[in-house]
C-alpha cells in the first residue's frame, strides 16, 4: 500500500518519525533550500501536514496544496493556522489538548511561588556569600490568602484555579462566558486585575485577544500586582508591560512567553522583579511525548478511521461530518 506524502514542518522527536515511518512518506520542509521547488514537485501528492503551534502553516500552503487533508499540530494553541479558512477547504485541523493541562499549569505557579518568595534573588543570596556576610535573606510576601484572577478560564485555566485552591486563594476569572462554577467572574479583563493581586494569563493566541492586556488592565493591576503570561506573548502590549514594570504601575511579572520570541527586549533582562523562562510551559519528558503522541494519532486515525482525536474546535463539525 502506497504511503501518504507528509509534509513536515518544524521537528519532530525520533519516537514520532518512527511511529509514522510505516504510512507516511515524510517530507521535511525546513530542510529544502528551494521550498518553491520542493512543493511543485510534491504539490498534489501531499495530502497532509504535521506542524507545532510555533510554526503553524506559512506560506499560503493551504491554498497551494489542492489535496491538503489535514493539519496534525503539536501543541495546544494553534493561531498561526488559520482554522477558518481550513474548514472552508474540508481540511481537518488537530491540536494536543488536555495533555499538557498539568504542566502548563505547574509552570505557572512556579513562576508565581518564584517572584513572591524571591526565588532566583535568594539563590544568588547564598551563590554570591550574602549570606555569610550579609546574614539573613530579606523577607519575602506569602502565597497565601491570595486574591487570583485567570484570564481565560478553559481547561489549563481550571487547572490552575484548583493548584491555586490549595493557596487558600480567592478565585476570579474573566472569560468570552461566565461558567458553572464558585469562582467569581469579571465582565472585562480590567474589572479583574482590578480585583486581584496576581493576574495569571492563559488565553489562545491570534487576532481575537491580541493587546488583550493593555496599559489599561496593567494600570488596573496596580503597583503591588503580580503578572504571569503563558499563553502567547501577543496577548498582552509588550511595551505598556516594560513601562509598566519601568515605572512601578505594576510590581512584579514571570513570563513563559514573548511577542517576537526568542528574542526577549534587553529591557526585560535586566529587571530584576521579572522572571524569564524561555516557553516551558509543557517542557517536560512526559508531557512532550504524550503531545508527540497525539499528533501521531490524529494522523493515524484520520487515514484510518476518516475520524480523528482532537480536531481543533473550528474543525468539530468536519470530524462529525466524515
Amino acid at each position: 500500500m502506497p504511503k501518504h506524502k507528509l509534509l513536515q514542518i518544524g521537528d519532530i522527536t525520533p519516537r514520532m518519525a518512527n511511529r509514522l515511518a510505516d504510512n507516511f512518506d515524510i517530507i521535511e520542509y525546513f530542510r529544502s533550500v528551494d521550498k518553491k521547488k520542493l512543493i511543485a514537485e510534491h504539490v498534489k501528492e501531499i495530502e497532509c501536514i504535521l506542524t507545532d503551534g510555533h510554526w503553524g502553516v506559512p506560506d499560503n500552503l493551504m491554498e497551494r496544496l489542492p489535496n491538503l487533508k489535514i493539519v496534525s499540530s503539536y501543541g495546544v494553541g494553534y493561531d498561526a493556522i488559520d482554522a477558518n479558512f481550513a474548514v472552508s477547504k474540508n481540511i481537518t485541523v488537530t491540536h494536543t489538548p488536555d495533555v499538557l493541562n498539568d504542566e502548563v499549569a505547574d509552570t505557572a505557579i512556579m513562576l508565581w511561588l518564584a517572584i513572591y518568595r524571591n526565588l532566583i534573588q535568594a539563590d544568588q543570596w547564598v551563590r554570591t556569600g550574602n549570606w555569610e556576610k550579609e546574614g539573613a535573606f530579606p523577607l519575602s510576601k506569602t502565597v497565601q490568602k491570595q486574591k487570583v484572577g485567570i484570564l481565560g478560564l478553559g481547561r489549563i485555566g481550571e487547572t490552575i484555579a484548583k493548584r491555586v485552591k490549595a493557596f487558600d486563594a480567592e478565585v476570579h476569572y474573566h472569560s468570552r462566558s461566565k461558567k458553572n462554577n464558585n469562582y467569581q467572574f469579571h465582565a472585562s479583563p480590567k474589572e479583574l486585575a482590578k480585583n486581584v493581586d496576581v493576574l495569571f494569563i492563559i488565553t489562545p493566541g491570534g487576532n481575537e485577544t491580541k493587546h488583550l492586556v493593555d496599559a489599561s488592565v496593567l494600570k488596573a493591576l496596580g503597583t503591588s500586582g503580580t503578572l504571569i503570561n503563558i499563553s502567547r506573548g501577543s496577548v498582552i502590549d509588550e511595551k505598556a508591560l516594560i513601562k509598566a514594570l519601568q515605572t512601578g504601575t505594576i510590581g512584579a511579572a514571570g513570563l513563559d512567553v514573548f511577542d517576537a520570541e526568542p528574542v526577549v527586549p534587553n529591557e526585560l533582562k535586566n529587571m530584576p522583579n521579572v522572571i524569564l523562562t524561555p516557553h516551558v510551559g509543557s517542557a517536560t519528558n512526559e508531557t512532550r511525548q504524550a503531545m508527540g503522541d497525539l499528533t501521531c494519532d490524529n494522523l493515524l486515525s484520520f487515514f484510518k478511521t476518516g475520524q480523528v482525536l482532537t480536531p481543533v474546535p473550528e474543525c468539530l463539525k468536519l470530524n462529525v461530518q466524515r
